[in-house]
């Protein structure tokens, strides 16, 4: 399968979108005082942790598949003589 230029770059930006924002929301988790009532952080923390950690595991895979997407446009317009 081979992806469009557009939906590739759709994918890099989700990518970055991703990276931008959730360490930003683990710096607030963080900082709330929620996060440290128990003597090893609460479950609030670790729920977000978790919630954090899963969602940047996606954004890199969707951002490593829109790369692989336009290099996969380049290789075949090698192919083509484009």
């Amino acid at each position: 399968m081979v992806l469009s230029r557009r939906w590739s770059l759709v994918l890099i930006v989700v990518a970055v979108w991703s990276w931008l924002i959730w360490p930003r929301f683990l710096l607030a988790i963080w900082d709330d005082e929620r996060s440290w009532t128990a003597p090893h952080g609460s479950a609030f923390f670790w729920i977000h942790v978790l919630l954090i950690t899963v969602s940047l595991g996606f954004g890199t895979a969707v951002g490593v598949l829109g790369v692989l997407g336009l290099r996969g446009l380049r290789g075949s317009r090698k192919n083509t003589g484009l």
